[in-house]
């Protein structure tokens, strides 16, 4: 049976973090003195118009409603005061009436529209914790212990406010032995999605029906099929999903079906070798195919971990244009341990990307197999 270590949380979902009441209330009082000491130089109100008005805006894009009605009645009040005090300027009554009811409506848009930023940061809040949960749900929390392997990874949507993206993992524990699928859907958005979640349902129960790989692997076309029709009803795109699944078991050798996936890598004795593996058609394509579905097997000895990633982490580019080199980055990283390994890696395609850019998810499973095999 499998057993789950531990779970991470979710990424934390931060709205606009307010300042404290006194750091408000320095920074306002310090910028109004400022303003009145060069309105009296100037010998112009306009400065106090100018600089002092839009404070309240400023306090509705950062601040709390309170914060932001005291920046308003303050606002307010000063310029108030300093029109009336300075009635000998010259200036009509008029530009006086107008300055402050102009001060006045402009102090009740920014708490207006303070409102409307914590009402959109609280549904938005609500909207991330609800698909959290949906993640935790459709893509299983890891790591994750089985009688074979010790399965861990990192999981990253290209898209902040999107927790599912189109690259798709799963582990089963089956009674031919631990199953592990990872894959990429052709495409972005929630059509991306909807194919995703097709395959994800299909593996998780064809994995305990089909005592071969190559049954699994043809009942994960169908679905990518299946959702296909109903995807050209509703007038979607087709999507194909490349794949790559890997059987683990009490064998020396591990099993692998590569569906036009990226080739897993294994870090074995301080050494990362690259498994040469038949590249085949993606999901959905299994009628193009000029030959059937093949198993292929190769050494997995205990200890040694199989990295399996999507595209998102190879094809991340520097500013230069140039890609990330993942077997030149994990030989460095070799004696990390499978639960360490993922995050580093993706750490470093960040860093290695610098002022570059992420155009695709990114998943990553480290899959160590047990030392007591």
């Amino acid at each position: 049976m499998p057993r789950t270590r531990s779970t991470r949380s979710a990424r934390p979902f931060e709205t606009v973090e307010a300042p404290s009441d006194g750091a408000v209330v320095i920074a306002v009082v310090s910028l109004t003195l400022l303003v009145v000491l060069l309105g009296a130089l100037s010998a112009s109100p306009v400065w106090l118009l100018g600089l002092l008005v839009f404070l309240p805006g400023a306090a509705s894009a950062l601040c709390t409603a309170r914060q932001t009605m005291f920046v308003a009645g303050w606002t307010t009040a000063v310029v108030v005061a300093t029109v009336l005090i300075r009635h000998g300027d010259g200036r009509s009554w008029l530009d006086r009436l107008l300055m402050m009811l102009l001060t006045c409506a402009l102090g009740l848009a920014a708490v207006y529209a303070c409102h409307r930023r914590i009402r959109r940061e609280t549904e938005m809040l609500r909207l991330r914790s609800t698909a959290a949960a949906m993640q935790r749900h459709i893509l299983r929390p890891l790591p994750l212990l089985t009688d074979d392997v010790l399965v861990d990874g990192v999981y990253e949507p290209v898209q902040e406010d999107r927790l599912i993206g189109g690259d798709i993992y799963d582990v089963v524990v089956s009674p031919w032995g631990t199953r592990v699928l990872i894959g990429d859907v052709q495409g972005k958005g929630l059509p991306a999605v909807g194919a995703a979640f097709a395959v994800i349902g299909a593996f998780r129960e064809a994995a305990h029906r089909e005592p071969t790989l190559t049954a699994l692997v043809d009942a994960l076309d169908t679905s990518v099929v299946r959702h296909n029709s109903y995807a050209a009803q509703t007038g979607d795109d087709e999507r194909f999903v490349t794949a790559l699944i890997v059987n683990i078991d009490a064998q020396s050798e591990v099993q692998v079906i590569n569906c036009g996936h990226i080739a897993p890598q294994l870090v074995q004795d301080a050494a990362v070798i690259t498994p040469e593996l038949t590249s085949g058609v993606p999901l959905g394509l299994a009628e193009l195919a000029v030959e059937p579905t093949t198993v292929e097997w190769f050494a997995f000895p205990p200890g040694s971990t199989l990295l399996l990633t999507t595209d998102g982490l190879t094809e991340t580019r520097d500013a230069d244009g140039s890609f990330y080199p993942v077997t030149e980055r994990l030989n460095g990283r070799v004696t990390l341990s499978p639960t360490e390994l993922p995050r580093a890696l993706y750490d470093d395609a960040r860093a290695f990307a610098g002022g570059g850019s992420r155009h695709d998810d990114v998943a990553i499973l480290s899959v160590r197999r047990s030392p007591y095999r």
